[in-house]
């Protein structure tokens, strides 16, 4: 019965890669059409931030089969951007990413799961504040164009929470209340637009 199964579900595979395009094209991340955005707690409220500093590749192709996905990328760690010059300074200090020490944050891909045509799980190595840790991004999958230019380009949505004290920043200060003045988790969100290499 599993060998049935088995074979019933190659075969499947087989002809929807025969009956469709199968390419892989490596992209590289346009920093002017995508963005990396964080939203933390600041007492009863949100703070918004962004790194405008970022690189990165992947290999995709939407009839590839996802073990042929590769994904690798850097941010700026000093290019972070609140919109408050002081608090901007703080977060660059010891107290929180300490860039001089750490001046960049990495992303590795190791696996992805849960595909569908719009929609995967990417598993991969996230090394921050000299801590590298598994993560998993949600991906929204926007698809493949070519643009006026002739250019191939791809979209996604990747988005994650981690909790910046399973990456050694930990600074915090206590409120009357007893509540912290900053929250723990950090909500990520990336807006990516790949050009093919040519």
């Amino acid at each position: 019965m599993r060998q049935t199964l088995r074979a019933t579900w190659t075969t499947a595979i087989l002809v929807l890669l025969i009956g469709s395009p199968v390419w892989a094209e490596t992209y590289k991340v346009d920093p002017a059409h995508s963005t990396v955005e964080f939203r933390i707690r600041h007492m009863l409220s949100y703070v918004r931030g962004t790194f405008d500093e970022f690189e990165g590749t992947y290999v995709y192709g939407p009839n590839v089969l996802p073990a042929q996905w590769k994904v690798t990328a850097s941010v700026n760690t000093a290019s972070i951007d609140t919109r408050v010059a002081d608090r901007d300074k703080h977060l660059r200090s010891p107290d929180f990413l300490d860039v001089e020490q750490f001046p960049a944050m990495t992303f590795t891909l190791t696996e992805v799961t849960d595909v569908t045509p719009t929609s995967a799980k990417l598993h991969g190595l996230l090394a921050l504040h000299g801590v590298e840790k598994p993560v998993a991004f949600d991906l929204q999958i926007h698809g493949v164009v070519t643009d006026p230019q002739g250019k191939i380009r791809s979209a996604f949505t990747a988005t994650t929470k981690i909790n910046r004290q399973d990456f050694g920043v930990k600074w915090n200060k206590m409120l009357d209340t007893g509540q912290l003045l900053v929250g723990n988790d950090v909500e990520i969100t990336l807006e990516v637009e790949g050009i093919a290499e040519q």
